[in-house]
């Protein structure tokens, strides 16, 4: 770690808490005296809120190793961070120096919020291994994490960052190499137009915080979070920005003012006019909708990414499309319409955004499951890791018809279920749920069972990978795949009579099936989940694997399968789903015959003759 400021020291522990051994070097001992003492003061704060006990931060600390040595620091380092003044110069020659230093393999990465990760590569002689790590502040606590690419940063280093994210525990997404990457595009413009909105005598102080607010579903409002975040960084930003896109991004003159006079924002001492709250609305709508559609349209970010960093990053309840669904496209795109006349070419609106309104779109649909192919292996990841990848009706709806497309197309040999990052659900969401009625509740379930039973029907071997948790509809969703995979650090349970319901989506009925009625009642009746390990020796998980290397086993598990005659694994899947719900003979007479249809198949032909010749056989499927 290149710094051991405010975000260097923060970094460095979230390194140290995952259990990386980490070195921690500045120019200053002073600095680095006070980087240390900002680190044990942070972590005597968790063991005082009992989030840490002191041994634990004993361990953490005794990871972390501070020095001014530049080449003791990065000595056989496999990654190097920095984060030290945000000045190009500086950095560019910190990585001309660090050229000679760090191994071939090593990669390097900035924590640069404004600057371009493609010029400060100019100063690196592999720009290849030369990548963005943007952590947000607190480093600690903010799970989100901005993986940047420059233009010439190789994709597989990318991946790379992404894991090394989720190891951290933290939420990454992508976003390509422009100006404000992601988040602070529309952040930051967001906090500069409540400045606008002051200067131009629209709404008093008050008036904008409070529309932050509700409108974002914040706790914080702008004026408060330019006070707590320092407002210097908020001008800084803004300017950065604005020399990238042009005068509609200018800081305001109050925001300019302010960062030179200094203090903070007086905003509680005027009042709020609720007169004047749709007139801010709209222009925080406008705004917002407009940055976050063109960002989206240019490349930098998904709409999923989009909101997503805004939902972890910036801690809303609300991302910039889920607002615009929420608003309806056609009223969007006559708010962004409004706000763009000030600005002319200045502020362009995205053409996807006309497109939806010219087609009646009411919403911008968002992608809650995401396909990844690797062969004839397909991994089926859920994909709302910002709330633990909880299932509401639309992730629901997304699972099954993935599930039912992929059921059409030949040459998938195996399928994996898992979460997009190290948790695979932590059951229903609860923020839904709670506002169902009766009738609603009881479809909700029959919705879960249907969109199980798809999995459970699937063709080919539905494998599901259980990392973190599985609780509730979670790891009822998970017992519909063929068999439960899982990470030696997770937990599985159904604990919905903690929540005043029970499982609906036909848990209970088929962990009945695995491990019998009286393990099945402790589990259901308790509500306290199980650690893998437990889950494997009661019969609902199949094998248990390290967590650090979890997703690779599963990958290799997969693969063998994908290996073996695929009407075979597909007929004696039938076999046993279908055994298990008839008497025995019948079961027998179901197996025998069944088996007695693959010597009519080319592949049983094929695996014989391998056999014989003694090379690994090749099959087709027919």
């Amino acid at each position: 770690m290149i710094g051991a400021g405010n975000m260097g020291s923060g970094i460095a522990q979230a390194f140290a808490q995952a259990g990386f051994s980490v070195r921690v070097r500045d120019v200053d001992d002073r600095v680095l005296s006070r980087g240390r003492a900002q680190v044990e003061r942070m972590l005597t704060g968790a063991v005082e809120r009992k989030k840490m006990t002191a041994a634990r931060r004993e361990e953490v600390l005794a990871r972390l190793r501070f020095t001014t040595d530049l080449k003791e620091a990065v000595s056989d380092a496999v990654l190097v961070v920095e984060a030290i003044f945000e000045e190009l110069e500086v950095k560019t020659a910190l990585f001309r120096e660090l050229a000679g230093l760090v191994g071939p393999q090593t990669i390097v990465a900035t924590n640069t919020s404004s600057l371009s990760v493609g010029r400060l590569a100019e100063g690196f002689p592999d720009p290849g291994r030369f990548a963005g790590l943007h952590f947000f502040f607190p480093a600690p606590i903010n799970k989100l994490l901005e993986v940047v690419g420059g233009p010439a940063t190789r994709p597989e280093v990318l991946a790379e960052l992404d894991r090394l994210g989720y190891r951290l525990r933290k939420i990454p997404i992508r976003t390509t190499d422009s100006a404000g990457f992601c988040v602070n595009r529309f952040f930051v413009p967001y906090l500069n137009e409540a400045c606008r909105l002051v200067e131009e005598h629209v709404a008093s102080m008050a008036t904008v915080e409070e529309v932050g607010r509700e409108l974002f579903r914040a706790t914080l409002g702008p004026f408060e979070l330019m006070n707590v975040t320092g407002i210097p960084i908020a001008f800084h930003a803004q300017s950065s920005l604005a020399r990238a896109f042009g005068p509609a991004y200018a800081p305001s003159r109050l925001l300019e003012e302010k960062f030179r006079s200094g203090g903070p924002w007086p905003w509680k001492e005027t009042t709020v006019d609720p007169a004047a709250k749709p007139r801010v609305r709209d222009r925080f709508i406008g705004l917002t909708v407009g940055i976050a559609t063109r960002l989206v349209e240019e490349g930098v970010a998904t709409p999923e990414a989009t909101d997503r960093g805004a939902m972890v990053g910036l801690r809303r309840g609300v991302g910039p499309f889920a607002l615009l669904s929420d608003v309806g496209v056609p009223e969007a795109l006559r708010l962004v319409e409004a706000y763009a006349q000030r600005w002319g070419d200045q502020f362009p609106i995205a053409a996807e955004l006309r497109s939806r309104a010219a087609r009646g779109d009411p919403r911008w649909e968002l992608r809650r499951v995401r396909v990844e192919r690797r062969g004839p292996v397909v991994w089926v990841l859920l994909d709302r890791p910002e709330v633990l990848n909880s299932l509401n009706t639309e992730l629901l709806s997304q699972v099954e018809a993935t599930f039912q497309s992929l059921a059409r197309e030949p040459g998938i040999r195996c399928v994996v279920l898992a979460g997009s990052g190290p948790v695979f659900a932590a059951g229903a969401d609860i923020a839904e749920m709670e506002a169902k009625s009766h009738a609603e509740g009881i479809a909700f379930g029959f919705v879960g069972q249907r969109v199980a039973r798809c999995i459970e029907e699937f063709p080919a071997p539905v494998i599901a990978l259980v990392e973190g948790y599985a609780l509730g509809g979670g790891l009822e969703l998970a017992l519909a795949a063929d068999f439960i995979v899982a990470a030696d650090d997770a937990q599985l349970g159904l604990p919905e009579v903690t929540v005043g319901i029970h499982p609906g989506m036909g848990g209970a009925s088929r962990l009945t099936r695995l491990i019998g009625r009286g393990r099945t009642k402790l589990l259901t009746y308790t509500g306290v989940p199980v650690r893998a390990a437990e889950a494997e020796r009661m019969g609902f998980v199949a094998r248990v694997f390290p967590a650090a290397s979890a997703r690779d086993e599963t990958q290799s598990l997969a693969e063998l399968i994908a290996q073996r005659a695929p009407l075979g694994v597909r007929w004696i899947k039938q076999v046993i789903d279908r055994g298990m719900e008839s008497p025995l003979e019948t079961a027998l007479y179901l197996e025998g015959t069944s088996a007695g249809q693959t010597f009519a198949t080319a592949d049983r032909r094929e695996g014989m003759r391998a056999f014989l010749e003694r090379r690994p056989p090749q099959f087709r499927g027919e």
